[in-house]
């Protein structure tokens, strides 16, 4: 039995997150077309083709329970503005990772991306009563690394040459993680920083 109950929605006062499904594929991909989304990743999303694969394998890998893709829906207008995921899921250990966060960069900076994470994070340790949630990026990705920073995680440390990019460069990993201990207390940080962007 999959730890995640499927079907999981979760809904705030901008975004609402619904479990990704090949509907919503179109939609995501013309997303996807903007190359600074990109620039960190192991894929270029850019090429219809590999995002469409990777979507693929994200609803296929539901249902083994190895990841649980949702599609990020912005509630005022009701468009399709990005994609993220729990991976990295060990039941056994009540852990998991969010990542492969990536949105349309109109709304980088907005508030939106805590607030997902808001509710993420509500759902990982509220429902799913995991005791750690892993987030990492790139090194040289600092806008990540002061994303991951604001919604209240602490850095664990750097993964030297973790992953080699397509262009055959080296990747070092930077680890960050929220612990059940420190939740409440970056539970009400965060929505203390929504409140302030409304």
């Amino acid at each position: 039995m999959n730890w995640i109950q499927h079907p999981v929605v979760l809904e705030g006062e901008r975004v609402r997150l619904v479990p990704l499904e090949r509907q919503h594929f179109t939609e995501l991909v013309n997303v996807a077309n903007d190359a600074r989304i990109w620039e960190y990743t192991s894929i270029d999303g850019t090429d219809e083709n590999r995002i469409r694969r990777h979507l693929e394998s994200a609803v296929l890998k539901r249902g083994t329970g190895e990841q649980y893709p949702f599609t990020v829906i912005d509630r005022q207008s009701g468009r399709i503005i990005g994609s993220t995921m729990f991976h990295n899921i060990f039941p056994e250990h009540r852990k998991l990772e969010i990542g492969w966060t990536w949105y349309d960069p109109a709304f980088w900076r907005t508030g939106y991306n805590r607030e997902c994470k808001l509710l993420l994070l509500t759902h990982c340790f509220e429902v799913m009563n995991t005791i750690r949630v892993q987030l990492v990026t790139d090194e040289t990705n600092w806008r990540s690394r002061q994303a991951i920073l604001g919604i209240g995680a602490s850095m664990e440390g750097i993964l030297r040459n973790d992953r080699i990019r397509e262009n055959g460069k080296f990747r070092n990993t930077v680890v960050y993680s929220i612990v059940c201990d420190e939740w409440h207390e970056v539970k009400s940080a965060l929505e203390s920083k929504l409140l302030r962007q409304h």
